[in-house]
């Protein structure tokens, strides 16, 4: 071996990523100043700490509640959530954009550079306006449409506006859900499991739907599932098996439209401090204790998952197709 060569070709490669490296950094970078548009990192944070731990004070809501009158109140980001242009003039729809991981989304989408239009029900209003203001204050434009998703007529009515006020669609987020929890199958009324089984199941496929045709290669769809798929609560019999179903809706949904290059992926969170909580998804006992069962000892807040989201939404993402995030706090699948 030559190795006088050996030893020149070395220095000269470290001489060459030695000039790259000095040619990336500008005056202004070496002078120690920093540049436009960069956020330092945040330091190390213990997740055992960084929120509000049972017991939780009881507290109860007529359906569907509201974020506004929890106590603690979740958090979705409104404080901490940073954009750096991931999602810079993308068009979202997301239904049950008032609360929860819906809010969390639109929040941090709008703060990626994207228009966001936001569905919910016309009691959630107050929660709604909060959410207009913040995707309003990141420069980006809001649409408020309230309306009941068990309504097919008004799910087509959801997409065609959307459509027409942001000029067209790239994210789509199903996302609205019901949850009632009842102790026995014998105490959940056909009404009952009808209204469940319309928003959380019949409604994402009338949006889906209605959305297909305006949707272009590089589109994302995201769908809110739950570990009630794959771990069951009893006293969560049919809304858990709706999660089931959206679970499948992602996996059939993706292989459908790949080929098109349209991707569909799915969120699975685990206990998540929501108005579906205190409005009768979770017993009393339940609520004061609600996430002491997991490896972190508290509920997820939906800040926490927003991030997500994101990822799964932007074009970096490119390979993500049929796959359900969880997002557990260490506990439940997948």
């Amino acid at each position: 071996m030559n190795t006088d060569h050996k030893i020149s070709r070395r220095t000269a490669i470290g001489s060459l990523g030695a000039g790259l490296a000095a040619l990336s950094i500008s005056p202004a970078l070496a002078a120690g100043e920093i540049a436009e548009g960069y956020q330092p990192g945040q330091p190390l944070q213990d997740p055992l700490t960084m929120y509000p731990k049972p017991p939780f004070k009881e507290q109860k809501q007529p359906w569907p509640g509201l974020a506004g009158k929890m106590e603690p109140r979740p958090d979705h980001g409104e404080q901490s959530y940073k954009g750096s242009g991931r999602l810079t003039g993308r068009r979202a729809l997301i239904t049950g954009g008032d609360s929860g991981m819906g809010r969390a989304a639109a929040i941090a989408f709008a703060r990626e550079g994207a228009d966001v239009a936001i569905n919910y029900l016309p009691d959630e209003e107050p929660d709604a306006q909060e959410v207009v203001a913040l995707i309003r204050k990141a420069g980006r434009k809001a649409v408020a449409i309230p309306g009941d998703l068990r309504e097919e007529s008004f799910c087509r009515q959801l997409v065609d506006r959307a459509v027409k006020e942001l000029g067209g669609l790239d994210i789509l987020v199903n996302n609205a859900a019901r949850q009632q929890t009842k102790e026995s199958i014998s105490d959940i009324t056909s009404a009952d499991f009808d209204a469940t089984m319309k928003t959380n199941v019949y409604a994402p496929f009338w949006i889906t739907k209605a959305a297909l045709p305006h949707l272009k290669p590089g589109a994302a769809i995201i769908t809110t599932t739950s570990v009630q798929a794959t771990d069951p609560s009893a006293e969560l019999f049919d809304y858990s098996q709706t999660k089931a179903a959206n679970t499948a809706f992602v996996r059939s949904l993706a292989k459908q439209l790949g080929p098109k290059g349209i991707r569909v992926n799915g969120v699975a969170p685990g206990p998540i401090w929501t108005p579906l909580q205190v409005s009768g998804g979770a017993t009393m006992e339940k609520l004061t204790k609600f996430g002491e069962d997991t490896p972190m000892g508290r509920p997820g807040q939906p800040a926490e998952l927003a991030s997500i989201y994101v990822q799964l939404a932007a074009a970096d993402a490119s390979y993500a197709n049929g796959q359900i995030y969880g997002a557990a706090g260490g506990g439940g699948q997948p």
